[in-house]
């Protein structure tokens, strides 16, 4: 008998990335609807918007246009819309359906329910008892897809939502708005109430498949699956329900036990890397130096069989502190002159061409600043290529403000600024009446990209990094104009291989913080993967000697049992990079699409620094004020 799965208390299916899964739940909803058909029947179908979902209906569509897919006997009911907006505003779930589902497909539209943002205050409660008539009035909902916040919230239904709820008007947690505010142009932009389907109305549903990709969700996951049932995670509350499914990648299921502490489920073999993860997981838990943990403490937490298997105790501990000790090192382009078989880089060749990937143009001083300037202080000829113009992240004030000190400059120094007065007029008019539903003109976004190009130059001109090392690729995939960006293309590729082949880089840093799976990053990591694989395929002599390693951005750190290199700094070194990050003047304070984290960018990087630094020396090794940590990517 199987035990990998005995502390799940919901039925979870794990895939390598949201595209399986999301292939996975496509199937089975086409699958019902066919059935459906078969029987003469309608099929009721209860839906979700968001990241989350957005793969799952490109492969509805796909199906809908090459496997003939009709959806004529569909009848959909949204979970939730913003309140109030209006219905063709960008941010809405009305314009977000519409867009990505229903436009292309053969749905009657009279099929289509959503909550109505644009309706009268004093009728809303009329409108929200009407919602859960027409589903009952429908049958009932047959499956109903739904995503998961970061707090546990499923719909809109916050922490602490009775499970005994209906379609309602709430209040929108401020952790939810926040999350979310990378949809609007500020925080203050977010509307502050949402129409939502209740747990009740959602637990009626006949079959529920939620959905949950990359690493932020993964501890909101485990609480869900794993944990006792509460209405302070109302994921949970799916625990109660007969027919529900939990439908991950293998970021989101990593907390699970299976994956987090997998001797507890069952036989294993144990490798090094195993024993490492398993040894300081428990001395973190118990908070004990790996070299004073005893038999005791390994049989207390479940290693019994690692005794066992490998030995006593202080054996184990020698070895997984020698691991540990072995990834930290001053010099990560490696050190000269001076082999040392267990250092996490080459001594040769040096000095080496390196080449820091920036999916934005903050990313590479936030990430790995001291690194980045480790690296050029110790002589190696280090180039960056900052993907994306990041411009959308700029704010219209600081547009405006840029534009006057032009006009203002041009002014001062007797240049005829007939043109730029011009432009900037037309951008304040434009600014001025802009509505939620639209985006920057191309001269707008031009201004902001400019901004942050200019931003990034400085901090590279900081570090010492000649202007011929700085590359600025734009790549296409970003320019949208708006949060929502296209998938990798093959121009995207075809500029990465370019520069590579240039460059031919012995060593190449990247970011590998996949935090949202839809986001900027990860489609630059992908793009640069696929740069590389092409290349090796093709057989380039420099891609043999080309390592990678793969930093994490503002969002999150890599866990202490999966660092491979850690680049310690001094008090000096920490307040070097903040001044560094200073320089991005245009993404100080609170700037658009900061997340669910309030702190500034500096902030950030420096408590994770810090963090990393402490949990070393908790362990029992030397105590740094701060550490940068990499994971080698293998090709």
């Amino acid at each position: 008998m199987s035990m990998v799965d005995s502390f799940e208390k919901i039925p979870v299916r794990i895939y390598p990335d949201l595209k399986e899964g999301s292939k996975f739940a496509a199937r089975e909803i086409a699958d019902l609807i066919r059935s459906k058909q078969a029987a003469g029947q309608s099929c009721v179908l209860g839906l979700a918007t968001g990241s989350t979902p957005r793969s799952m209906y490109a492969e509805l569509v796909r199906m809908h246009k090459e496997e003939n897919l009709s959806f004529r006997n569909v009848i959909t009911f949204n979970l939730d819309e913003y309140y109030p907006i209006d219905n063709d505003a960008l941010q809405s779930y009305n314009r977000f359906m519409h867009k990505h589902l229903f436009d292309h497909i053969d749905i009657d539209p009279k099929n289509i329910h959503i909550p109505n943002g644009e309706t009268p205050k004093e009728k809303i409660k009329e409108h929200c008892l009407e919602y859960e008539n027409m589903i009952d009035n429908a049958g009932g909902i047959d499956l109903q897809v739904l995503g998961i916040g970061n707090n546990g919230h499923i719909g809109f239904n916050e922490p602490g939502s009775s499970i005994h709820s209906r379609t309602r008007l709430v209040t929108l947690d401020t952790s939810t708005r926040i999350a979310n505010s990378h949809e609007f142009a500020n925080i203050s932009e977010v509307p502050r109430l949402a129409v939502t389907m209740g747990i009740s109305t959602i637990l009626k549903a006949k079959r529920i498949l939620l959905m949950a990709w990359g690493p932020a969700k993964t501890a909101v996951v485990q609480k869900s699956v794993e944990d006792n049932v509460t209405e302070q995670i109302p994921a949970s509350l799916l625990q109660q329900h007969n027919d529900s499914l939990f439908i991950l990648d293998e970021a989101a299921a990593s907390d699970l036990t299976r994956f987090k502490s997998p001797w507890l489920t069952g036989d294993m073999e144990w490798t090094p890397k195993m024993i490492r993860k398993a040894v300081v997981n428990m001395a973190l838990k118990v908070n004990k130096p790996l070299l004073s943990l005893t038999n005791i403490d390994y049989r207390d937490n479940g290693l019994s069989d690692l005794l066992v298997e490998v030995g006593d105790a202080y054996e184990l501990n020698l070895q997984v502190y020698y691991m540990l000790r072995d990834s930290i090192t001053g010099w990560p382009g490696g050190k000269p002159d001076l082999h040392l078989p267990n250092h996490p880089e080459r001594t040769k060749p040096y000095p080496k061409r390196c080449v820091i990937f920036s999916p934005h143009p903050d990313d590479d001083i936030i990430s790995m600043g001291g690194t980045f300037q480790r690296l050029h202080d110790q002589g190696h000829d280090v180039h960056v290529a900052y993907q994306t113009s990041g411009n959308i992240a700029v704010t219209d004030e600081f547009v405006t403000r840029f534009m006057d000190f032009a006009v203002g400059f041009e002014d001062m120094f007797g240049v005829d600024s007939k043109k730029s007065n011009q432009i900037l007029e037309t951008a304040r008019q434009y600014l001025k009446s802009k509505r939620s539903n639209q985006i920057d003109t191309p001269e707008i976004r031009s201004v902001k990209g400019l901004i942050r190009r200019c931003e990034a130059k400085a901090t590279c001109r900081y570090v010492g990094i000649k202007d011929e090392n700085i590359h600025f690729q734009n790549l296409p995939f970003y320019e949208t104009g708006t949060i929502e960006k296209k998938p990798m293309g093959e121009e995207d590729v075809k500029l990465t291989m370019e520069l590579l082949r240039k460059i031919k880089p012995h060593q190449i840093y990247c970011a590998g913080d996949l935090a949202d799976p839809h986001g900027t990053h990860k489609v630059c990591l992908d793009i640069i993967f696929e740069s590389l694989r092409r290349i090796k395929e093709a057989g380039d002599d420099w891609i043999k000697d080309c390592w990678v390693w793969l930093y994490k951005g503002a969002w999150q750190e890599w866990d202490l049992s999966e660092i491979e290199m850690a680049i310690p700094m001094s008090p000096d070194q920490v307040m070097k990079k903040r001044f560094g990050i200073f320089i991005h003047q245009s993404q100080k304070d609170m700037v658009p699409f900061q997340g669910s984290d309030s702190r500034e960018f500096w902030q950030r990087a420096e408590d994770r620094n810090s963090n990393t630094a402490n949990l070393y020396a908790q362990l029992g090794l030397t105590k740094y004020a701060a550490m940068e940590a990499f994971v080698r990517w293998h090709f």
